[in-house]
């Protein structure tokens, strides 16, 4: 008898990448058909009427990246600001919270770049040359990410995902993981103390490995159920390509990408196409294993990291628990749109998959929803007990056998510029702090400086 739905799925895998909005890589994504899929689905990507004021109060399109735009990888060239502020202003043009309810014209992308990128040369991080406030506008096209928009047009597209939260890069991930960050909304605090999804799996008697690209994972050491699992339960992409070819991939896999600057976390202002061929290897690693016609990939972003997107953060999201939020935020509000994909062989080319008018959004919590409804999990909070899963996407009663990304190549990485490669990235920082708190110490030696050091210090630690 043939099995659709969630109850075909015998493993879920997730990749994460960073800080892209969901317009930025995907808006032109069926620009060329009027904003209608192969399948007839309508979605919600860019039409050539969106534009923000920049600082001198002209208006500044969204406009098409090309392949032969200089810089094209690298865009928009420096790091925008990707925290509760500047989310608030990206999106209403202010820093303070706004009125409950309101409708965030998402107008405040330019100006708030302009900031960014002066931050950015006072701290001392690379800024390609040329950068203006008006590259935060320029987006992507199935030219120029020709990987991710097969993905997206051969499977599905999820048009109406959204962060977790309206900030950056750790409290969602925390969501992704535990379904709260505990009232946290900044990097700074780096580990939580609940429980995860990877030991409520344990718990129900199911498998999971989280696997690093080239170094233990960062989320071994967020929470505590995660740092003290047996080391079987974490690997790098080496490991994962391994076990999916051998037909051993737990019920959950969880894949981080490589922190470094000059790594393939697709980071801005870090090199796209190293990401592009990163989600290459992912589905073809679990294409060609014996174990895709029961396999669901999702690939996901974070946060949208300052860049931009037109479509307002709905408002109506659960609290996930009594935690005080920073800042006096409630949770009672989504971040912006992310890019989010769904791969399995019973989609439907040309899905745009999203949930009904009216209903509760996809957000990150929706991975936690997908794998506790499939594998007989118990919701970890409140957020992803309302968290709509993804089992309407797959619709199929039974796999195809096409292979829409035959053929298709990742882009040409770009030699990365020396300015940038030196420096060591945030989430390498964060990594190393984690470590040295794990091992007794107050901070990580003062010795580390640059890029490769930390590298080092990380990789000696795994």
């Amino acid at each position: 008898m043939a099995v659709s739905g969630l109850t075909a799925v015998e493993h879920v895998v997730v990749l994460m990448l960073e800080n892209r909005s969901f317009d930025h890589l995907l808006g032109y994504l069926y620009a060329d058909r009027n904003n209608v899929s192969p399948a007839g689905d309508a979605f919600e990507g860019l039409s050539g009427q969106q534009s923000c004021p920049g600082s001198d109060g002209t208006q500044v399109s969204a406009y098409q990246l090309s392949p032969d735009t200089t810089d094209l990888y690298f865009y928009p060239g420096a790091d925008p600001g990707e925290g509760y502020a500047a989310t608030n202003n990206q999106c209403y043009g202010s820093s303070a919270a706004p009125p409950a309810g309101a409708v965030a014209p998402m107008t405040g992308f330019v100006t708030d770049f302009a900031k960014a990128i002066t931050d950015n040369t006072s701290k001392g991080w690379y800024v390609f040359n040329g950068t203006a406030e008006g590259w935060i506008m320029g987006c992507h096209t199935p030219q120029t990410l020709p990987v991710l928009s097969a993905l997206a047009q051969g499977f599905a597209v999820c048009d109406h995902w959204y962060g977790s939260v309206p900030t950056m890069t750790m409290p969602n991930r925390a969501f992704v993981c535990a379904g709260t960050s505990q009232g946290h909304l900044d990097d700074a605090t780096k580990k939580f103390t609940v429980g995860s999804i990877f030991g409520a799996l344990t718990g129900a008697g199911r498998t999971w490995k989280i696997y690093g690209y080239a170094a233990a994972p960062l989320t071994k050491l967020d929470f505590p159920d995660t740092a003290a699992a047996p080391a079987a339960n974490f690997g790098h992409f080496a490991d994962f390509r391994t076990d999916a070819a051998a037909g051993t991939l737990p019920d959950y896999s969880f894949l981080e990408p490589s922190w470094s600057s000059t790594g393939n976390s697709q980071h801005p202002n870090y090199n796209v196409a190293l990401g592009e061929q990163l989600l290459l290897d992912t589905y073809r690693a679990v294409r060609d294993g014996p174990d895709w016609n029961s396999t669901l990939l999702i690939i996901t972003y974070d946060e949208h990291g300052g860049c931009y997107d037109h479509v307002s953060p709905p408002w109506g999201a659960t609290a996930p628990d009594d935690s005080q939020g920073e800042f006096g935020f409630d949770f009672t509000r989504f971040g912006p749109r992310v890019p989010t994909v769904l791969v399995s062989p019973l989609i439907p080319a040309g899905t745009v998959h999203r949930v009904p008018i009216g209903s509760v959004p996809f957000d990150h919590t929706s991975i936690l929803a997908t794998i506790e409804h499939r594998f007989g999990v118990s919701p970890l909070t409140r957020r992803d007990a309302a968290a709509p899963d993804v089992a309407g996407a797959l619709s199929l009663t039974g796999p195809r056998t096409d292979d829409p990304l035959a053929g298709v190549t990742a882009p040409v990485p770009p030699p990365n510029p020396t300015g940038l490669a030196v420096r060591a990235s945030h989430l390498q920082r964060v990594h190393a702090e984690l470590i040295a708190e794990h091992g007794g110490a107050a901070a990580p030696p003062a010795s580390l400086q640059t890029n490769a050091d930390y590298q080092d210090y990380i990789a000696s630690h795994s």
